[in-house]
C-alpha cells in the first residue's frame, strides 16, 4: 500500500481527492502541487459553475446527484436550484430529449418534458413559436459559487493535514518499469511519492506527454459574457438554446451567457472570443428572449475545458502501463460539479484498491487502448 501521495493540480478535483483521502482514516503523506495558489487561470475559478442531471450516461447523473448532496450540505456555495431548460426546435431534437429523459428519470432525476404551450405559460418572456419541446430540471439542477466550492475543499484538506506546495509540474519522470519515479518542477526540484494523481485539468495531456504518455485531452477555450437587461426574465432557468447559446441569471437583471465557439482550436489564449457575442450570441438571445434585444454587455472572461476528445467523459483511475499514476482529468466541462464524487471515489481506490460507494469503473483509462468509449452526448 502507498504511504505517500502527490496530487498534481490543486483545483477542485485535486483538492477533492485530498480532502476525502485525508478525511478517511488514511495515515500516509498527502501533498498537492499547485502552480498558482491564486488560481487566476484555473478552470475551477473560471467556470460558469453549474450542476445538472440532464446527462446521457447514468454515471454522470449519479455523480451530479452526489454533487448536489454535497452542495446542499455547504450553504456557503450558494446553490440556486432553478433548473436547466433544454429547448428543441425540430422533431428530431425533441425525440432526442425524450430518449435522454427516459435515461434521466430511470436514474431518479426530476426532469419534466414540456410542450410549447406549457413553456410559454411558465416563462411568458420566452419565444416558443418555433419550439417542439423543452426539458426542464424541476429540482436538483442549477448553479452555485464555484470559487466557494474550491476553497471549501481546499480548506478541508489543509485542516486535515494536507500540504499544498506552490510550484509547477513541468515533467513526469519514469523508471525502467514504466512507473513514475518523480516529478520535475519549475523551481528545479524533483518530487517523489509512491502514488501520483494527475489532476492538472486542461494541462493534463501536455504534462502526460513529457513521460511519453498519450492522453486525448486538449485545452478548449470557452468564453463567458456578462450582460445587463432592462427587461427582466422572471424565474429564468439555465437555458440551453438549439442555436448553441446558453444563458442564466447572475443577480438582479444581470445574466451570463456563452455558446458554441466560432474558433474551437485547442490551446487558444485565455482571452474572450472577440466576435462570438456580437455575431452569434446576441442575435440568438434577441430571437429567444425579445426583451434582451436592448441588453448591455458589461464584461467577459474565458476559461479552458479539459476536453477529452475520445468520448467527452472523465478519465479516472490507474493508467495501464504506469500503475502508480492515477488519472483524474478530461471531464470536458462537467468536472466542477462532479469534483466531490470523483474525489470520494479516488480516495476510496487509494485506501482499498476499489470504488466503494459509487462505481467509477466506466471512467477507467483502460478504455482508451481498448477503443471502448463511454460517450457523453450532452456536452455544452
Amino acid at each position: 500500500m502507498a504511504s505517500s501521495v502527490l496530487i498534481l493540480g490543486g483545483g477542485a478535483i485535486g483538492s477533492a481527492v485530498a480532502a476525502y483521502l485525508s478525511a478517511g482514516g488514511w495515515s500516509g503523506e498527502i501533498r498537492v502541487l499547485e502552480r498558482d495558489p491564486s488560481y487566476a487561470q484555473a478552470s475551477s475559478a473560471l467556470s460558469a459553475a453549474s450542476i445538472r442531471q440532464q446527462f446521457s450516461t447514468p454515471l454522470n447523473i449519479a455523480l451530479s446527484q452526489f454533487g448536489l448532496q454535497w452542495l446542499r450540505a455547504h450553504p456557503e456555495c450558494g446553490l440556486s436550484e432553478q433548473g436547466y431548460l433544454y429547448l428543441a426546435d425540430t422533431a428530431e431534437r425533441a425525440d432526442g430529449l425524450r430518449a435522454l429523459h427516459a435515461i434521466q428519470t430511470a436514474a431518479g432525476a426530476d426532469i419534466a418534458l414540456m410542450p410549447p404551450a406549457e413553456l410559454k405559460q411558465r416563462w411568458p418572456w420566452l419565444t416558443c413559436e418555433d419550439l417542439h419541446l423543452g426539458s426542464w430540471g424541476r429540482s436538483g439542477e442549477g448553479w452555485f459559487d464555484g470559487w466557494a466550492l474550491l476553497q471549501t475543499l481546499r480548506a478541508q484538506a489543509l485542516n486535515q493535514g494536507v500540504r499544498y506546495l506552490a510550484d509547477e509540474a513541468v515533467a513526469l519522470q519514469r523508471d525502467n518499469s514504466g512507473a513514475i519515479r518523480g516529478v520535475q518542477t519549475q523551481q528545479g526540484q524533483v518530487l517523489q511519492a509512491d502514488l501520483y494523481v494527475l489532476a492538472t485539468g486542461a494541462w493534463s495531456g501536455s504534462l502526460a506527454a513529457t513521460a511519453g504518455l498519450d492522453l486525448p485531452i486538449s485545452a478548449k477555450r470557452r468564453s463567458v459574457y456578462v450582460f445587463r437587461s432592462p427587461e427582466p426574465a422572471p424565474a429564468c432557468p439555465l437555458l440551453i438554446d438549439p442555436s448553441g447559446l446558453w444563458l442564466r441569471p447572475e443577480g438582479p437583471n444581470q445574466f451570463i451567457c456563452g455558446g458554441t465557439p466560432l474558433n474551437d482550436a485547442p490551446g487558444l489564449p485565455l482571452d474572450p472570443e472577440a466576435d462570438l457575442f456580437e455575431e452569434s450570441l446576441w442575435p440568438a438571445m434577441a430571437q429567444r428572449v425579445p426583451g434582451f434585444e436592448s441588453l448591455r454587455l458589461e464584461r467577459a472572461w474565458a476559461g479552458y475545458y479539459e476536453m477529452n476528445d475520445f468520448d467527452h467523459n472523465g478519465l479516472v483511475g490507474a493508467l495501464p502501463g504506469c500503475a502508480n499514476l492515477l488519472l483524474a482529468c478530461g471531464f470536458s466541462g462537467h468536472g466542477l460539479q462532479h469534483a466531490p464524487g470523483v474525489g470520494r471515489g479516488l480516495a476510496e481506490w487509494i485506501r482499498s484498491g476499489r470504488f466503494e460507494t459509487l462505481d467509477l469503473s466506466h471512467l477507467n483509462p483502460a478504455r482508451l487502448a481498448a477503443n471502448q468509449p463511454y460517450r457523453e452526448l450532452n456536452v455544452i
